[in-house]
């Protein structure tokens, strides 16, 4: 078996240099990857050392974006309703099944709003199968709360560790400007009533919230502490080329753009709030594993989301050398914290 793993491995490491450097049979196209001295080209070096350190990481923690449907039209969306497709539940369970035979240990379900499919049953049975069937230490949600009722906690919330609320102003009118919102329902009474279902069925409650033009200059410190998360997760508006900027992007995110001094001042604005996370743009790009709805896990180094090929055609192993995963960088945010319920000792 190690014997197998390790072929695997080096298998894994030459077919993507042969890929990059655009090697087929015998023939090489572009440039020569060696100098005029006959040293190894230093761009050539980099991307071979990146493959090896992709082809090496551990999907401990992935998110799932199992679909791209969303009740909201949040106009910094960078994962946007591009496609209706979901893979039937016995296929996204194979597939989570693998990542757990390759060291998975947090699973976060995410989308668009995950609770959109099948009034959240779909959502639901997973987050069961991932705590109950395969044990994973970790299983988080991350929704914007809207379609989250209490019968749904009542069925699936002892399964569920995390349940993270987007939530980018306490101002209806702000969240009305960006889109945090559907029709004239209040965004904020649903992150409240979430919040007192999840003290109720001891689950884990967090915020992450998208510093954007309409919101860097808000105090959210006295909302924030009403509000008690494990966590507040702060980010910084980030454009993906195809999701929300250039051409056959869906939404327009230029206009929400801030500098990373407006970011700056942002968090230190806050920084008397202990549970805040602050995500810049660089650490967002290449810190996260993220697999979309045909479980293909999207690099987006580059600025684009290039997916790899799907693991449930040529598994773990093989679809992360694409991923652009930076282990270094997960590690550097804090990417790996208590995230277990049962490990936090919360007073419920």
């Amino acid at each position: 078996m190690f014997l197998q793993r390790c072929m695997s491995f080096l298998q894994c490491i030459f077919a993507a240099v042969l890929a990059w450097i655009g090697v087929r049979g015998q023939q090489v196209h572009g440039a020569s990857q060696f100098s005029s001295t006959g040293k190894v080209n230093p761009a050539t070096i980099k991307v071979v050392n990146n493959v090896i350190s992709q082809a090496s990481a551990t999907p401990s923690s992935v998110n799932y974006h199992f679909t791209r449907q969303c009740n909201y039209k949040c106009g910094f969306c960078f994962h946007t309703a591009k496609t209706s497709f979901v893979l039937p539940i016995e296929e996204a369970k194979r597939g989570l099944q693998l990542l757990k035979e390759s060291g998975l240990e947090k699973i976060n379900f995410s989308g668009g709003e995950p609770f959109i499919h099948d009034r959240g049953d779909f959502l639901g049975k997973l987050v069961q199968y991932c705590k109950h069937d395969l044990q994973l230490p970790s299983v988080s949600i991350v929704s914007n709360g809207s379609m989250i009722r209490e019968k749904w906690f009542q069925t699936y919330g002892e399964y569920l560790d995390i349940l993270a609320i987007s939530c980018d102003s306490f101002d209806e009118d702000t969240n009305q400007t960006i889109g945090r919102a559907q029709g004239r329902k209040s965004h904020l009474d649903n992150l409240f009533k979430v919040r007192d279902w999840c003290r109720k069925y001891k689950v884990a409650f967090k915020i992450n919230s998208v510093i954007n033009t309409f919101n860097v200059d808000e105090d959210m410190r006295e909302n924030i502490t009403e509000l008690n998360p494990v966590r507040w997760k702060v980010f910084q508006c980030l454009l993906i080329d195809g999701e929300n900027a250039g051409e056959n992007s869906l939404r327009e995110a230029e206009r929400f753009l801030i500098s990373d001094q407006q970011f700056q001042d942002f968090l230190e604005r806050h920084s008397s709030i202990s549970c805040l996370v602050p995500e810049s743009n660089q650490k967002m790009r290449d810190s996260y594993l993220i697999l979309d709805e045909y479980m293909r896990f999207l690099d987006c180094r580059e600025g684009r989301k290039d997916p790899s090929k799907s693991i449930l055609d040529v598994g773990v192993e093989e679809a992360i050398q694409f991923s652009g995963f930076d282990e270094k960088m997960f590690l550097k945010r804090g990417g790996k914290y208590v995230w277990s319920k049962a490990d936090m000792r919360l007073d419920w």
